[in-house]
């Protein structure tokens, strides 16, 4: 959310409190404000009637360049083709759980969000408590350019998303370096464990999403990349994770500041690539060495790639809650999102640099061309160059284990 970018806390809701305030939520889960009926209509309908509309987009907000893109090319879009006034909020993961949960509970029949940028564990989470309006995507008329057998677009976390949120960006995993000081960068975990023993103080890991993501690809190396494919397995998770937390404990003396204090956030591990302290970062947006160097962040010799063991790759997406106030203009909303025209833009590398999810071979001929001439990025491989090297996300339950279990084990 990729979206990626979404801090991963400890969770605010355990699975046994899922479990145990279904049964409170799930007789007010019913819709009660035509959102079954809306999707009956067509799609001239749902446009009249969003238009003039109020919408609000709960997402997070921590990047420059994507709020930009949001404030600056999205709100104003959407004003202009389909008078929709959006707002967008700041919110994330477990916030977003917790805000439609207590609706829900308190048996609100209209929610204060409209829609939000989700995907994996929160998609899994919402799932769980019956909380997202759908199945929608196939009323979107933009889906036509989705493929949705392609596994990192239909499948998040595992789960198959079933229509329940629509695909807005797809992303993959890459470490950002600095080859002034990295002469040959580390391709595998050995590598990698090699390099931060002769360089002490140089690497760490943050302790938020994009880490963590760091740290299911080095349990995904360690067991094989498909070992661990398909619903949690807690045996198969207690053996290898042991490995992994006896690799990072071996490292953790090496680490920046001797593995006695951890990033907690990818701004602040950008911050310390940055200012010299470390000489490596990372990403879960492949394009964001291009983007940062734009913007003065990141030194002009930084360079980004994939491990050769392979690198997470996942889609994020734009939900719906069941209970909208107005599903129509979040409809049209997201189907703006997955057009031809914001895809392309969001896409530049000096606006975004974020992935597309439209099969470029689907488009019309004069889009297909443009998003085929788009200039490439300067210092990371194109996305066919690293696409063998994606990883399938993990089910949702592994990222909550690992973020968990990285504090028990290694930090505290």
């Amino acid at each position: 959310m990729a979206f990626r970018k979404q801090t991963i806390r400890r969770s605010a809701l355990s699975f046994a409190l899922i479990g145990f305030l279904m049964t409170a939520v799930t007789g007010c889960a019913t819709d009660e404000s035509g959102g079954a009926s809306i999707l009956d209509q067509s799609w001239e309908e749902i446009e009249a009637e969003a238009r003039g509309s109020s919408l609000t987009l709960m997402m997070w907000m921590g990047d420059p360049l994507i709020n930009d893109y949001m404030q600056d090319f999205v709100v104003p879009r959407v004003k202009e083709k389909y008078d929709i006034d959006l707002t967008i909020v700041s919110g994330q993961g477990n916030q977003i759980v917790s805000t439609l949960m207590s609706e829900m509970e308190s048996g609100r029949s209209r929610s204060q969000i409209d829609m939000m940028w989700i995907n994996g564990e929160t998609f899994f989470q919402l799932r769980e408590i019956d909380a997202l309006f759908g199945p929608f995507t196939d009323a979107l008329p933009n889906s036509r350019y989705v493929d949705y057998n392609d596994p990192f677009i239909g499948v998040d976390f595992q789960q198959p998303i079933d229509g329940y949120e629509a695909p807005w960006g797809n992303v993959q995993l890459l470490l950002i370096y600095d080859s002034t000081r990295v002469a040959t960068p580390p391709r595998t975990p050995e590598e990698l464990a090699a390099w931060v023993r002769e360089n002490p103080g140089r690497f760490t890991i943050p302790d938020e999403f994009t880490g963590m993501t760091l740290l299911k690809s080095l349990l995904m190396a360690k067991a094989g990349p498909e070992t661990l494919y398909g619903e949690f397995d807690e045996e198969l998770y207690e053996g290898w994770s042991g490995k992994l937390w006896d690799y990072l404990n071996e490292l953790k003396p090496y680490f920046w500041r001797s593995g006695r204090t951890f990033p907690g956030s990818l701004a602040q591990l950008h911050q310390l690539y940055a200012n010299g302290e470390i000489a490596f970062t990372m990403s879960n947006n492949d394009s964001e060495v291009d983007n940062k160097v734009n913007e003065g962040l990141f030194p002009e010799e930084s360079r980004a790639y994939p491990l050769n063991t392979g690198t997470i790759r996942n889609s994020h997406y734009m939900g719906i809650p069941k209970h909208a106030r107005n599903k129509a203009a979040a409809l049209v909303t997201i189907n703006f999102l997955m057009s031809p025209e914001a895809q392309f833009e969001k896409m530049q590398p000096d606006v975004w640099g974020d992935g597309t999810v439209l099969d470029v071979d689907r488009l019309p001929d004069e889009w297909a061309q443009r998003f085929r001439d788009m200039p490439g990025r300067e210092r990371a491989p194109d996305r066919p160059a690293i696409r063998p090297y994606a990883l399938q996300e993990l089910a949702p339950e592994y990222m909550i284990r690992i973020a968990e279990d990285f504090r028990t084990n290694v930090i505290e």
